[in-house]
Parts: structure tokens; sequence; C-alpha cells
């Protein structure tokens, strides 16, 4: 059902190639032709002089063979420019940790090793455009290595010092955890909104967190009871 659902598709996914091999980019580009889902908007070779014309080619996906961090840049400007940023599937890419790590924090959204066909790099492209990730079960598996540790490193850290809450701030912060507003607050404490919403500020900077309801919930993890 929905290989028919993409077969259909009223617009076709814009594809871009950034490719440094021209005999795959020109096989790609022959495959990608023959495909009514796809339309090939851009084809360029690993010129460093045409890095900033990524964004500008409109593109829905960018495939690429190679990978260097200043290259994915382009989504974040495109989105400084109210664009949809496009996303990224790297191809002929080698099985190893370090650098699929490395294309995951530059927000690469699809990873293909070197024996990858060109019906994958089609599945992918649609992959990602349904909002998926792709890449080899070994480096999920890097994924979920990675993801466990950063969750040891953070179990282990000794914990903060208790935060020095005033006992007018502990009042407040009850009657945040209350879901009053600072109108209500202010009355309740027979005090002025002004002075309200700057004990609120100090509280958010003391906590460091940006939200009434993220101080609640970091105060209350200190070992502070809600009440009045």
């Amino acid at each position: 059902m929905r290989a028919l659902l993409e077969s259909n598709l009223d617009v076709p996914i814009k594809v871009s190639l950034l490719i440094e091999n021209r005999l795959l980019r020109e096989a790609l580009s022959r495959l990608f032709h023959k495909r009514p889902e796809l339309l090939v908007v851009g084809e360029l070779g690993q010129d460093k002089g045409q890095a900033e014309e990524l964004p500008g080619s409109n593109c829905d996906v960018l495939v690429a063979d190679f990978f260097e961090p200043a290259w994915f840049t382009a989504p974040s400007t495109a989105t400084e420019r109210n664009d949809s940023p496009f996303k990224t599937v790297l191809i002929g890419m080698v099985d190893d940790g370090v650098p699929f790590l490395e294309a995951v924090r530059a927000g690469v959204n699809g990873y293909l090793l070197k024996d990858a066909s060109g019906s994958d790099v089609v599945a992918a492209i649609r992959a990602v455009m349904r909002g998926e990730a792709i890449c080899p079960a070994k480096l999920c598996l890097t994924l979920f290595q990675l993801v466990a540790q950063l969750g040891q490193q953070r179990t282990s850290q000794p914990p903060q010092g208790k935060l020095d809450l005033t006992l007018r701030q502990r009042q407040l912060v009850t009657l945040v955890a209350k879901g009053l507003t600072n109108k209500e607050i202010a009355a309740s404490l027979n005090l002025s909104e002004f002075t309200v919403r700057n004990h609120i500020h100090r509280i958010l900077k003391q906590v460091d967190v940006g939200s009434r309801h993220e101080a609640v919930d970091a105060i209350r993890a200190q070992g502070y009871a809600m009440t009045s």
C-alpha cells in the first residue's frame, strides 16, 4: 500500500547530486530520471567553490558520496531564510562508527555503505522524505551504545548542591506548581505583579531553566516539597 501511494505522488521529490565520482553521478542521474517520483534539480562535483550553491538548488534531498562537515551547513542557512531545510543521504560510506557518528551530529539523515545498490539509494530518499533515518544495522548499534554511554555518564556525575531557596521563593514555586498566574500569585501573597515577575525571573536563572514548569520539576528533583 505504501509503495502504491509513493508511486502516485503528485509532487516529485527534488533531488540534488553532490557526487565526486563523475561516473557514479551520471549513472545516478540516469536512474533518477527514470523514476517519476524523483526530479533531479542539481548535479555538482566536489568543488569547494560551489558549497554556497547548495541551498539555492531548492532540493528536498541532497545525495552525496563524500562527507565534509563544512559542506553540510546549508540546512541551517535555509532555515534562516524560512525555507524548508533539505534532507541529506550519504552513499558509498565506510563501515566505521567514527565518521558515521560525525555525520549524524552534522544532521545527516541517511548513511549508506559502498555496497548499496541504486534501488537502496532510491529507497533511502523515499524514507528520509517520510521522516525516517537510514543506516546499516551495525552502525545503528553504535548509536545505541553511544546513548547508553551518555546515560551512564549522567548517572555517574555527582549531584549538584541543593538550591538555596528563600522562604518567599518556596512560596512562589508552590503557587506556580498549583497553576496560578502571576496576578493570582500576587493577590495571594499581597505582592505586586512586577515583584512576582522579578522573583520568578530570578528563580529561572537560579535553576537554569527556560520555563516555570521546568523550574517546578527541577526544584522538586532537589527534594523541595511543594507545600504552602
